[in-house]
């Protein structure tokens, strides 16, 4: 089961991800919510339309917008529609 861990800590967990560009996107309710922090950074994807961004806080370390996601992404991608994917430094083990 693809599981994301930082710094020790198990931010989220499924068998329901979708693969995208080699990225475990999960479910939203797979996350553990309380070490997502609002981030006001956002990036866009010409195809998939535009991140958004969480921090991630794990046993007293931040790691800043280690999690991204597509609110309202373009109907190519919509299947990622509010899943959540990582990267800097998160462990996405499958």
């Amino acid at each position: 089961m693809p599981r994301a861990s930082f710094n020790g800590v198990v931010l989220a967990e499924s068998d329901d991800t979708v693969v995208m560009e080699g990225n475990h996107y999960f479910p939203p309710e797979s996350i553990a919510r309380q070490f997502f922090l609002p981030s006001e950074h956002k990036t866009i994807c010409p195809w998939k339309g535009e991140a958004s961004y969480y921090h991630v806080e794990a046993n007293g370390e931040l790691n800043t917008n280690a999690a991204w996601f597509y609110p309202d992404p373009t109907p190519a991608a919509a299947r990622i529609k509010g899943r959540i994917a990582f990267w800097n430094g998160v462990i996405v083990e499958s």
